[in-house]
């Protein structure tokens, strides 16, 4: 039984190579019997669309036969990159979080995740981390800065939290994950507590 399998398989693909082949055989015939084209008789680029941003025309020159000239093509910016601050990032706010009241609430977080606190530049946080500098050291907790307008406000906050990095970030993605609506607050493992 099963050599006949085999047979009648070989049956069907034999025809179905020898068409593929008489295929491929005619369209290279047809592409043999079309007339070249010189770059000046090829049909222009036609736009289809245009949305704005920036010209492919330059990137062109790299496809080498689409008669752009080399001047025209793209050139890489060489001068050396600008350097950013955190003066860059300013002001940040957070629409979803401001100052007030956090209550203890118990979370299921992974045992070993850093724990981070959130605080503003306001009096409620400054004095915050204050009362809780060293609870915070001892935690090596990570300081995210949701709410601050100026380099001063944040040199503010370092100097009321030395020891413990801060780093300016918008909350309001935070805020919606832990449902959060004030801060300054702990988040650790175990919970969210002011």
């Amino acid at each position: 039984m099963r050599p006949m399998v085999k047979r009648d398989r070989c049956r069907w693909m034999l025809p179905a190579l020898v068409g593929g082949l008489l295929g491929l055989f005619a369209a290279i015939a047809q592409a043999e019997t079309m007339p070249r084209m010189s770059l000046a008789e090829r049909p222009a680029l036609e736009v289809l669309a245009d949305h704005g941003g920036e010209p492919a025309r330059p990137y062109f020159v790299a496809i080498g036969m689409a008669d752009v000239p080399e001047e025209e093509g793209y050139a890489p910016d060489t001068r050396a990159p600008v350097a950013f601050s955190e003066a860059d990032m300013l002001p940040v706010t957070s629409e979803r979080l401001s100052p007030g009241e956090v209550r203890f609430r118990p979370l299921d977080l992974p045992s070993r995740m850093t724990p981070f606190f959130l605080v503003g530049d306001d009096a409620l946080s400054l004095r915050w981390l204050e009362a809780r500098g060293e609870t915070l050291r001892e935690l090596n907790a990570v300081g995210l800065i949701v709410e601050v307008a100026t380099p001063e406000g944040l040199e503010r906050l370092r100097e009321a939290a030395p020891g413990l990095e801060l780093r300016p970030t918008p909350g309001d993605d935070l805020a919606g994950r832990l449902g959060l609506a004030h801060y300054p607050v702990l988040v650790t493992a175990q919970g969210l507590e002011q």
